[in-house]
């Protein structure tokens, strides 16, 4: 071993300064407290969000007692020390100063947050629990109720520690067939609808995040057409029971009635069923006795389906099965016919994957290059301790144990790239972005490999090897010529790749001598929670979000901040510090690059972001994962974002790229398709258009009408010189409903024009829209008349409309709204200037009302008053929330069952950002 970023004789722990931080986590939505824990230790450059998720996540021990972890160093110290008294038990260490070397440089990045471990290493690793290491895992089923009643209990099992698991449900005998007793058999689709009933009741016991699985199905099943449209049918019973009054909202009352909601679905193609559908020929569905054909069908028109579903509602997801089994290294113990829930572990079944991920950004130089050098012997390190946690580690069920032990699979990936590609000037869809992402990848894969032959070297290769051992030469020289293939476009990935060229060779020499120590080295997962304790802007290999974020303040409060890749983007395209400044301040306000000053049309590719003003193509997406797939061991979590408008169409272009790219797994999600649910029409003639066989049901404001006799006031005004009169009226149990403005002669064209006004606005009212919104729009309008009015409340006004407004918010809003849109009366004003009132301000009197605010000294409500927008409802808890802001639209994402933050998206799951809880098994 050999030092990397320690220095001999001097502890990572001195190397820092470390600070007491208090932790307290609330309820975004009620202010209650969700946890709490004071002075915990950390380094001083570890930001709010990573400290809090840490504290809460990955500390162990009670809260409040004397045996609960409180600083960083207790933590590494936990899981570093147990890694490395297992390496010197098992062997791995040629001497004690080699084992020294190899804790101080794990612990030394761990703390400055190069990599980290998946969340069950710290959750369990050093504690008395059992030492779980793996967060993936893939079960087996067999076409027995024995099997059946197993699957039930090792599925719950796993979703009791808060992991996840997939399965292939292919191997049970459809709905098609007889039983040995004569009967008809259920079929798989009704087993799953026994398993999704038993994780929603597990889910709905207190587990900290969704019981996460997938189901499989191939296509030659003969119930796969019912498999494919189970989730999109019960799409369509949400929406109906919704229509009908019940609470179908997610974790509404009504909602536990709508079924297979807890599972990822995903169909396995094979290639003879993709060549089908090119050509337009027919299928083969087979009996899971005797292998015959039950039914030939349509290829294209199954395929269809599969799109049309995905569609609707999201689900099936797709996994290419020749595809992943060409690249399988361990043939002759079986095939790979499942994966995990978020579809980045794929192996054998009974078997599971522990995962760590790289933080790519820690290896940008100053001058904007990636250290490859760095990065290897990173790699080495990292692979090195994944390997020596499963000597140690313990697992749900005995089988998968068992599997594991032989193979030894893992998962190390990263984390950032979407940063990295900004960062260093290219466009995320862009052959030079996919060029290095490409390198890199494969840079990150063949150090592993070469690592785990190492190892082999030292402590033998994998028990399953020498069975395996042509398959999984095969497979690593196929590896090595993808990585011939990869075509160089810049400085960085030129020197990457010939980096990886040159590892690559070594790794195949070692490996024929020595064998490998893993089965697989590799995959791109999720990275939700570990994510946000390395502080990266994105996850996986997912793009930017957006371009300005949410960031939470040490004070308390928030305020929403510019990407700070965007600089040193700037800086990589060559534009000076003047230009970049007026950049990032055009961001700031706008949230995108359109029109940014000085900033050049051709380089607005390198900000696109996932969503936003300028957001990547879907099939952009498609091509990045194709770019990387080759060097990987397994395959990649990530959801192909596609607009409201995609079509069918769309969704099978997508499916049938993915299998022409090479991809192993892949899944779509069109926006809003679980909100306005798109419903099929019935059978039409196939030749109809997508258009004539679907229908959209619309949600429509309902207007609330006045009673015929109602209250109502009358104001008599002048605005510089012009008098006229206010008529409002309301409903008699509170809240404006009409106006009516008698401005001008009868007849004139201003008369006219204000009584089309006053009845705009009235029907406005009454179809809901609120008063706040109306006046946070018309008040400060500037034309003449305009000046001086003989309202003491308001006595200057810009316009009529402004006075309009300004008198009938002071008439009918409460004043915690008044005061968020600065609108006061006289008293409220002098109760102010006197220092009775510190609840706002006015700028009755053209005073800037943001200037006035920033004279508060609050730096924590300023930032707050900075998100709500004039709007008591547009709190911003989230990178999420503040794009729905921007965007002016709901974004599809879950609330956060824990702390009620809108989580946002992260590879195939979801992540919360508020306290650092995802919706998957990674």
């Amino acid at each position: 071993m050999q030092r990397v970023y320690t220095t001999e004789g001097v502890h990572p722990y001195d190397e820092v300064t470390w600070e007491r931080r208090d932790v307290v986590m609330t309820n975004w939505r009620d202010g209650s407290v969700n946890f709490e824990q004071r002075g915990v230790e950390f380094p001083e450059f570890w930001s709010l969000n990573a400290v809090n998720i840490v504290t809460s996540k990955y500390f162990r021990g009670a809260v409040g007692s004397d045996k609960r972890e409180n600083s960083l160093r207790q933590l590494i110290d936990r899981v570093v020390k147990t890694y490395v008294r297992n390496g010197v038990e098992h062997g791995y260490f040629a001497t004690e100063a080699d084992a020294e070397i190899f804790e101080h440089e794990l612990t030394w990045m761990l703390m400055h947050q190069v990599f980290s471990f998946n969340s069950p290493v710290w959750f369990n690793v050093g504690t008395s629990s059992r030492q779980q290491v793996s967060a993936c895992f893939i079960l087996s089923v067999d076409d027995t109720m024995e099997s059946i009643l197993n699957w039930y209990k090792e599925e719950g099992l796993i979703f009791k520690g808060g992991s996840g698991a997939g399965l292939n449900l292919s191997r049970i005998r459809s709905s098609r067939e007889l039983l040995s007793s004569g009967g008809t058999a259920s079929g798989p689709v009704s087993f799953m609808r026994g398993a999704d009933a038993s994780a929603g009741t597990i889910k709905s016991g207190g587990a900290t995040r969704r019981a996460a699985k997938m189901v499989v199905l191939d296509v030659d099943h003969p119930d796969i057409e019912e498999f494919i449209e189970t989730k999109a049918k019960e799409e369509h019973k949400i929406r109906a029971l919704r229509d009908a009054g019940f609470d179908m909202d997610l974790g509404g009352a009504d909602s536990a009635s709508v079924q297979y909601q807890n599972a990822n679905n995903s169909v396995r193609v094979s290639d003879e069923f993709m060549r089908a559908v090119e050509s337009d020929g027919k299928f083969g569905l087979r009996s899971r006795t005797d292998g015959s054909v039950i039914e030939s069908v349509g290829a294209r028109e199954l395929f269809r389906k599969v799109a049309k579903a995905a569609w609707e509602c999201a689900d099936p997801g797709i996994q290419y099965d020749d595809t992943i089994n060409d690249w399988h290294t361990s043939p002759e113990t079986g095939r790979i016919s499942a994966s995990n829930p978020c579809s980045e572990y794929m192996h054998l079944d009974n078997s599971s994957c522990n995962l760590a991920s790289l933080n790519l950004m820690k290896f940008l130089r100053e001058d904007l290059t990636f250290d490859a050098e760095l990065f290897e012997k990173t790699v080495e390190f990292v692979i090195t301790a994944m390997d020596i946690s499963i000597s140690f580690a313990d697992f749900p069920t005995e089988a998968i144990g068992d599997t594991t032990r032989k193979f030894r699979q893992l998962g190390i990936g990263y984390a950032n790239l979407g940063a990295l590609l900004m960062a260093t000037g290219h466009a995320y869809d862009s052959d030079g972005g996919r060029a290095l992402a490409a390198a890199i990848t494969s840079l990150m894969t063949g150090t592993a490999y070469k690592r785990s032959a190492e190892l082999a070297g030292a402590v033998g290769p994998y028990e399953g090897y020498a069975r395996n051992a042509d398959a999984h030469q095969r497979v690593m020289r196929k590896h090595a010529a993808a990585n011939d293939l990869v075509r160089t476009y810049h400085k960085n990935d030129v020197a990457v790749h010939k980096l990886a060229t040159k590892v690559w060779q070594e790794g195949l020499e070692i490996g024929a001598r020595d064998g490998w120590r893993n089965a697989q080295a590799s995959v791109l997962a999720p990275t939700g929670t570990i994510g946000l304790m390395m502080d990266c802007d994105t996850t996986g290999i997912e793009p930017d979000l957006a371009l300005v974020k949410f960031k939470k303040l040490v004070g308390g409060g928030s305020m929403q901040i510019v990407n700070q890749t965007v600089p040193r983007a700037l800086k990589a395209l060559g534009y000076q510090q003047e230009q970049i400044e007026a950049v990032v301040e055009y961001i700031a306000e706008h949230g995108h690059v359109v029109d940014a000053p000085g900033l050049r049309p051709e380089h607005y590719e390198v900000f696109d972001c996932a969503m936003g003003q300028r957001s990547i193509a879907p099939m952009g997406h498609v091509r990045m994962m194709a770019a990387v797939q080759p060097f990987l061991s397994g395959a990649i979590s990530k959801t192909v974002n596609m607009p409201e408008s995609a079509s069918v169409a769309d969704v099978e272009e997508i499916y049938f790229e993915g299998w022409k790219l090479g991809l192993k797994a892949l899944a779509i999600y069109r926006d809003n398709c679980k909100v306005g649910q798109p419903l099929s029409a019935g059978k039409g003639d196939k030749g109809e258009s997508e258009k004539a066989v679907e229908k959209q049901i619309e949600y429509r404001p309902v207007r609330k009408r006045l009673p015929k006799k109602r209250p109502s006031q009358t104001v008599s005004f002048t605005v510089g010189g012009a008098e006229g009169y206010l008529h409002a009226g309301s409903y008699p149990d509170d809240g404006l409903g009409e106006i009516f403005v008698k401005l001008g002669k009868q007849g004139s064209t201003l008369a006219g024009v204000m009584d089309a006004f006053s009845m705009s606005i009235s029907v406005g009212l009454q179809y809901g829209i609120p008063l706040e919104f109306y006046v946070s729009k018309f008040q400060n309008l500037r034309f003449e008349p305009a000046g001086m009015t003989d309202d003491p409340d308001v006595r200057m006004a810009s316009s009529v409309l402004d006075y309009l407004f300004r008198r009938l918010a002071l008439d009918y809003l409460p004043y915690e709204k008044r005061a968020q849109l600065g609108i006061f009366t006289i008293e409220e004003r002098t109760a102010q200037v006197n220092g009775y009132d510190e609840s706002g301000s006015s700028d009755d009197d053209g005073v800037d009302l943001d200037t006035l605010r920033s004279t508060v000294d609050s730096s924590a409500r300023e930032a707050r008053e900075s998100e709500e927008d004039g709007d008591d409802d547009k709190r911003v808890g989230s990178s999420t929330e503040l794009l729905e802001l921007r965007l002016g639209k709901a974004a599809d994402a879950p609330l956060c069952m824990t702390c009620g933050t809108k989580m946002r998206p992260s590879g195939s799951c979801y992540l919360c950002e508020g306290c650092g809880s995802t919706s998957g098994c990674s």
